[in-house]
């Protein structure tokens, strides 16, 4: 009799034992009770992209009781304020598009729950929920209602150990045991020996290598075998159903050869087919680790920080120097890179960065302040918790929130040709196999395995990440540290350079200040410097560089507004440093140079003017790229410097002054309409607008926090030199991907025609294989390592 399964997860129900509901069979009350919660909350699509996705929820009464305790839970926690708290969970269940599915619409099966997003890769969800509405326990206990019960190991999150999986590991070794026993029993058939005892026990050398064969047949290779059978279930054809097919085939066929008494089969190719793709395997997975490696934690990070000393001076070090205890020192719209606790009296912190949420947070003296927080209004000091994760930063930058919609080709090319290569590849395999039976019955088996295994598009799909993750690496390694991979891409289709001027093109670092006004008494000094000290724009950089040391006071308000200046309180003096139509001097509102205007408690006192320096190479900089590219510089300031820059900058520059944020988005928009690929480099701050607006934003760094999700890069100031360099590697980036493709698709081809006349045996078909794999990741390190090297010495 036919056994019924459950439309939920799949298992055989007996008789006895199913359950009848909504015209549909159930093995178990735990399987029905989730079909029923989807069911209620019209989420039966679960069962759409896969048949019996689900797993049976097992009763876990009061397993989960510890997460009554808010200080175990404060440790589990990734960000905790009052009404958003995000944590990361490990769901080992997570196995197809339904769980994904399911598990990314939490904030329908439960109020409280904000967004959730799955990482498919490392089987974990991150859950942004209000803790006032829904506590981690209840989500905990959703979660295994439904079948995904996470795993929760305090140990594992304190120490940041996880477990390793070594399944690969084993199967390559009882793989390879197995491929060196056979070819051992098998060298006197392949040298055709007559000799007494040999021919005596031929049989049972023979059956001998069958049991020996059954460990890497069932073992080794049963990743091939449920990966196939997976994508058969979800109907799509993956590159693992030939593979499985192929082995499948020769596993049948030398087991009718030894039964019938017909040789001894193919049981040596077999276990080294086995043992060479196993190889292969364990080859990429090492390599994607080592370069995932590189791009987390090696690459350089050009952020700095300001650090308060002991003798309470300040300096500036990046924020992998910062250690547990330092003193920080945040200024406006500087972003919080450690976790710390907050010294100043109060704080207005923004973690839209983190949670989406635009409102800022009141923070006060003593509370806990989170990475990723940004800064809004006066400086604030904190003391450091926790040292920097690069990591997590970088996870905060590469949020979706601030992703640009943009198509990859080579990923669209990648997945066109993987969808449509499995069943050409049967087809081809199956024709061979026809041909050839008619002729030979052991050149069509041959034919057949070969042509399975030979054609791999393992090496096509890895040309675009391999090339992309090294160019990204020896960016990195230049201190031009970018988003994502798609930046590469983007970098490579732009047409249009726009720059900022102010702490762009000119360095903040050097600027011969003067000043033209009344006199400035030290007591009024001090005032300037403490709210210069509270901002971050070039500008106030250089001035408050420029000044000398006083004495430091508080700050009762401060307030930022872009393209504008600064509105601050000190001992209730209202202060206005700005533009000359901010601090309301129109007396002074034509002046053809750089200035900033100082207004207190209403009386004008003067202004300083900034001849600047240009930044080093910009001249010889400029020249090569107008040869290439178009270029407009942008700036707020007036056209003061307009009679310098065009005798140090090609004729064909376009330059455009007094231009507030919000105008300066406009241009770039109104270049995107005229088909223009534009690239944006400006200070990250004041900029941002801009930034996210141009099909590439690039953020300079000179000793100051530009962390902003608006970039997709950030190159420090020392390498602004190097701009053209770094476009034209993307250029060449996009090259080698090229080259690659053709050459991964000029193998498979060779492959093919060797396989299908019958020159090519599986066991040669099984070791090309991955060294196919391997010729192109070389080819792609090569040449990006070759591009990277010719363009420097240029």
């Amino acid at each position: 009799m036919k056994k019924e399964n459950c439309f939920h997860c799949g298992l055989n129900i007996e008789k006895s034992e199913e359950i009848l509901f909504d015209n549909k069979l159930f093995c178990c009350k735990g399987c029905k009770t989730v079909y029923e919660i989807f069911s209620t909350n019209d989420l039966t699509c679960y069962y759409d992209f896969e048949q019996s996705p689900g797993a049976t929820p097992i009763d876990i009464a009061g397993k989960y009781d510890f997460l009554d305790n808010k200080d175990i839970v404060a440790k589990l926690l990734e960000f905790q304020e009052s009404t958003t708290e995000i944590i990361s969970l490990n769901i080992p269940h997570i196995h197809c598009s339904s769980c994904i599915w399911i598990l990314e619409n939490l904030q329908r099966l439960q109020p409280g729950v904000s967004t959730s997003h799955v990482n498919f890769p490392e089987k974990k969800v991150r859950i942004n929920y209000n803790p006032e509405q829904v506590s981690l326990k209840e989500i905990v206990y959703l979660l295994s209602s439904i079948g995904y019960e996470p795993y929760i190991s305090l140990e594992n999150y304190e120490a940041g150990n996880e477990s390793v999986d070594r399944s690969l590991t084993y199967k390559l070794g009882v793989a390879f045991f197995c491929f060196g026993n056979i070819m051992l029993l098998s060298f006197p058939e392949y040298f055709e020996v007559e000799e007494y005892w040999l021919d005596q026990y031929l049989g049972f050398f023979r059956w001998l290598i069958f049991a020996l064969s059954l460990p890497s047949f069932f073992y080794s290779a049963s990743g091939y075998y449920v990966s196939a059978y997976k994508s058969i279930r979800s109907k799509m054809l993956n590159i693992d159903i030939p593979i499985a097919l192929g082995i499948v085939v020769m596993f049948i066929r030398s087991t009718f050869d030894i039964i019938m008494d017909y040789g001894s089969g193919f049981f040596d190719s077999l276990c080294g087919l086995i043992f060479f793709m196993l190889l292969g395997k364990m080859f990429q997975i090492k390599t994607y680790s080592f370069l995932s490696f590189e791009r987390d934690f090696k690459s350089y990070f050009p952020i700095a920080i300001t650090k308060i000393n002991a003798d309470t001076s300040e300096e500036s070090i990046p924020v992998f120097d910062i250690q547990k205890g330092d003193r920080l020192l945040i200024r406006n719209q500087e972003l919080i890179p450690v976790d710390g606790i907050l010294i100043s009296e109060k704080a207005e912190i923004d973690y839209s960065f983190v949670t989406g949420e635009a409102v800022p947070i009141v923070k006060n003296s003593g509370d806990k302040v989170f990475a990723g927080g940004k800064q809004i209004g006066k400086v604030i000091e904190m003391e450091v918790l926790h040292s920097v994760s690069q990591s997590y930063l970088t996870q905060l930058w590469s949020n979706d929130v601030f992703q640009k919609n943009v198509e990859q080709k080579h990923k669209t090319i990648t997945d066109a040709i993987s969808r449509y290569f499995t069943p050409i590849l049967l087809v081809i395999a199956f024709a061979g196999f026809g041909y050839w039976i008619f002729f030979d019955a052991n050149i069509a088996f041959n034919v057949f395995t070969a042509v399975l295994i030979v054609a791999c598009p393992c090496a096509l799909a890895l040309t675009a990440p391999f090339t992309m993750g090294n160019i990204l690496r020896i960016m990195g390694k230049q201190k031009f540290y970018l988003k994502n991979a798609l930046v590469i891409e983007q970098m490579a289709k732009v047409d249009t350079l726009v720059f900022d001027k102010t702490g762009t093109i000119t360095t903040n670092k050097k600027s011969n200040i003067s000043y033209v006004g009344k006199s400035i008494e030290r007591q009024e000094l001090a005032l300037i410097k403490t709210v210069l000290r509270a901002s971050n724009h070039p500008l106030s950089r250089m001035l408050y560089e420029y000044l000398p040391e006083t004495s430091r006071e508080k700050l009762t308000f401060f307030s930022e507004i872009p393209g504008k200046g600064i509105e601050a309180k000190v001992f209730e003096k209202q202060i206005l440093i700005g533009s000359s139509s901010f601090v309301g001097n129109i007396e002074h509102e034509g002046l053809q140079k750089t200035t900033v205007h100082i207004k207190m408690d209403g009386m004008y006192f003067g202004y300083f003017v900034f001849n600047n320096e240009y930044r080093e190479g910009l001249e010889d900089l400029f020249h090569r790229l107008s040869t290439k590219y178009e270029i407009k510089i942008l700036s707020g300031d007036n056209e003061g410097e307009r009679p310098i820059l065009e005798k140090i900058l090609p004729k064909s520059v376009q330059f455009v002054f007094n231009q507030k944020p919000d105008e300066k988005l406009a241009f770039i928009k109104r270049l995107q309409e005229q088909g223009k690929n534009v690239m944006m480099v400006g200070d990250g701050l004041n900029d941002a607008g801009a930034l996210a607006q141009s099909n590439v934003g690039v953020s300079i760094s000179e000793n100051v926090n530009v962390f902003s999700p608006a970039c997709d890069a950030i190159l420090d100031a020392t390498e602004f030199y190097k701009l053209l360099y770094f476009l034209q590697l993307s250029k060449d980036a996009i090259k080698t991907i090229k080259m690659s493709f053709v050459l991964s698709l000029l193998y498979n081809i060779v492959g093919l025609s060797f396989a299908i006349t019958g020159n090519l045996l599986p066991l040669v078909a099984a070791i090309i294989m991955p060294l196919s794999t391997i010729t192109i990741v070389s080819f792609v390190t090569l040449m990006s390592n070759y591009y990277s090297r010719k363009k420097i010495t240029n």
